[in-house]
C-alpha cells in the first residue's frame, strides 16, 4: 500500500481527516488508506460511505474549483461505472488547500494497491471487460471541465523525451486522464480518482492503461484487441504516444524503475528512435 512520505506529512493528514470528518457529522471507522505520497487519505465512515481527502499547495490550487469528482457527479452518465458523491468539503490551511469528498464505499479492492502498474494478470473476466468499454464509452461523450493534456505540454517534452517533435493534437474525447490500475476495482468495476478527468488526446486513456501493463503481455495484449478500433488508428497511435512521453517524464523522476525498459522499447517501436532520460521536463 502507499504511505506518507514523511511523519509531518502524517499528522497533517490524519488532522485533516478528522477535521472533515467532524465538518461532515460523520465518524471514520479503522485504519486509514493512503494516496501516492501521502497526498489523499481516506477512510470507511460510520455511515456506509467512504471518506477521502486531498491535500494540495495553496499556491498551485485554484482559488474556486469547478472540476474533479464534484462536476463528474453533474456531468458524467450514470453509464459510467463510479463511485457517487454524497457530500463535499473545501477549507485552506496556510500552506495547504484540503478538500474532502463523502463517496460512496466500494467493498471490492483495487486491482494493483502499491503501484499504478501492473505486475501480475489479475485475470479479470469479460464483464469486467465489457464495463470498461461501456464506461468509456458513455464518459467520452460527457461535457468536459477543462483541457487535461496541453499541446504546450507536448510541445516541450516530446523532442526531450521520445526524440521527435510533438504531433498535432486535433482530436480529442472527454477521459478519466488517470486510468492506471491503482484507480480500477476486481470485478466488478468501480473508476476511482477523479480528480484529473477532462479533455484528452483520442486513445489516451486506454493507451495510459495498456503502458501501464506492459510488465504483464497477456494483460497488455487484451488491451490492445478491446481497444484496437481506437489505439490502431493515426488519433489513437497519437494518444500512445502522449501516454508514452507521461511515463517516460516519471521514469527520469526516478518513478516505474522496472517498468522503465518496457516502455523504452514500447516507445521505440512506436517512434523508430530510442528515448533517452537525461531531461526532467516541468509538469504539464
Amino acid at each position: 500500500m502507499y504511505s506518507p512520505k514523511d511523519e509531518t506529512t502524517r499528522a497533517r493528514m490524519e488532522d485533516a481527516l478528522a477535521h472533515a470528518a467532524a465538518r461532515l457529522s460523520t465518524t471514520t471507522t479503522g485504519a486509514p488508506a493512503w494516496g501516492w505520497l501521502g497526498r489523499t487519505i481516506g477512510s470507511r465512515t460510520e455511515g456506509g460511505h467512504w471518506l477521502r481527502v486531498h491535500c494540495g499547495e495553496t499556491a498551485k490550487t485554484p482559488a474556486t474549483r469547478n472540476e474533479g469528482i464534484a462536476l463528474a457527479e453533474e456531468r458524467v452518465s450514470d453509464k459510467v461505472s463510479r463511485p457517487h458523491l454524497h457530500d463535499l468539503y473545501r477549507w485552506g490551511g496556510g500552506e495547504y488547500v484540503f478538500e474532502a469528498e463523502l463517496i460512496d464505499y466500494v467493498a471490492q479492492p483495487v486491482i494493483s494497491p502499491e503501484t499504478p502498474d501492473l505486475t501480475e494478470d489479475p485475470g479479470l473476466p469479460d464483464s469486467w471487460w465489457a464495463t470498461l468499454r461501456e464506461s468509456l464509452d458513455a464518459l467520452g461523450t460527457a461535457q468536459p471541465p477543462r483541457e487535461t493534456i496541453r499541446q504546450s505540454w507536448a510541445d516541450r517534452v516530446f523532442p526531450e523525451l521520445l526524440g521527435i517533435p510533438a504531433p498535432a493534437i486535433t482530436e480529442r474525447v472527454t477521459g478519466h486522464a488517470d486510468l492506471q490500475w491503482a484507480n480500477l476495482t476486481h470485478d466488478p468495476l468501480v473508476i476511482l480518482d477523479w480528480e484529473r478527468w477532462g479533455a484528452v488526446p483520442v486513445g489516451y486513456d486506454p493507451a495510459m492503461l495498456y503502458v501501464n501493463s506492459l510488465r504483464v503481455p497477456a494483460v497488455a495484449d487484451r488491451i490492445r484487441a478491446e481497444f484496437a478500433h481506437v489505439l490502431d488508428t493515426p488519433a489513437g497511435r497519437i494518444g500512445e504516444q502522449i501516454a508514452l512521453a507521461e511515463m517516460l517524464q516519471a521514469v527520469g523522476r526516478g518513478w516505474y524503475v522496472e517498468l522503465a525498459p518496457h516502455l523504452l522499447n514500447r516507445a521505440e517501436v512506436l517512434t523508430g528512435i530510442r528515448p533517452t532520460l537525461c531531461a526532467r521536463p516541468e509538469a504539464k
